[in-house]
């Protein structure tokens, strides 16, 4: 009796408008997002010669905390810096996997390797010391709270530097929300050492810290940034003929939207 009594509430239930059965959340998550940016900076130097530039990407993640993406934008400075003897590239593209996931209190942690990928039908002017731009480095994250500290280190050559496989960044960010106002208040600094025999052959170290502040706002799934950056790079990464000095300050307007 108590069977059928049962058996009966659930199918009463489900013939009322509005009741279903709870279906299961997916443990998987696909997103995108596209973006304009006036000044592309990476690690504190330009990457487009102080011009804007179009970015977009996608990422997949697992409620395990396994994660993999790519992620893109037009470039300039491997030509503007004279590392390309023939052809042309204008594009990055950056693909990446890891797992992420928190531990203990308010701490996270984020493991993960990323390929820089540069395209385009050119080759290298190896004349000037140059090799190819495409890059692999693994990397470590902690955060706690507001606060992340994150180690990335080269595989083999860096950025048109050969030679230079233990290449490395340390650098630290917070990024705090202001209240209930809507804007996130951003900091950071790093510091790009290069290592290896090539690296260390320039007469002017490539090794350089760089800073930077930031203010973001989320205005209807949009998010406006604004971010100051400056380094103490120079004169290593000065280009006269080519958008000047690559590592002075410089403002940055963003707009970026997820979907």
């Amino acid at each position: 009796m108590k069977t059928k009594l049962l058996n009966s509430l659930m199918l009463a239930a489900l013939a009322v408008p509005g009741v279903a059965l709870a279906e299961a959340a997916s443990p998987h998550t696909v997103s995108a997002n596209v973006g304009f940016t006036t000044d592309y900076i990476f690690r504190g130097i330009a990457q487009t010669s102080h011009n804007p530039a179009v970015q977009g990407g996608i990422d997949y993640s697992h409620a395990s905390g396994l994660y993999a993406g790519m992620w893109g934008s037009n470039v300039s400075w491997i030509a503007d810096s004279g590392a390309v003897a023939t052809g042309s590239v204008t594009m990055e593209l950056d693909t990446y996997f890891g797992f992420r996931n928190s531990f203990a209190e308010d701490f996270t942690y984020d493991v993960g390797f990323v390929r820089y990928n540069y395209l385009g039908n050119y080759t290298e002017n190896a004349v000037g010391g140059f090799a190819k731009a495409d890059t692999d480095e693994i990397y470590g994250a902690i955060g706690y709270k507001w606060l992340t500290a994150k180690y990335s280190y080269g595989l083999g050559q860096f950025l048109t530097v050969p030679g230079a496989s233990g290449t490395n960044y340390f650098e630290l960010n917070a990024s705090v929300p202001v209240g209930d106002s809507g804007f996130t208040v951003g900091a950071h600094i790093g510091k790009q050492t290069y290592r290896g025999t090539a690296a260390a052959a320039f007469a002017n170290s490539p090794t350089y810290t760089d800073y930077k502040l930031s203010v973001s706002k989320d205005i209807g799934g949009y998010v406006i940034g604004l971010a100051y950056t400056d380094t103490n790079a120079s004169p290593f990464y000065t280009y006269p003929a080519n958008g000047g000095d690559w590592a002075k300050g410089t403002a940055a307007l963003s707009v970026t939207h997820a979907f």
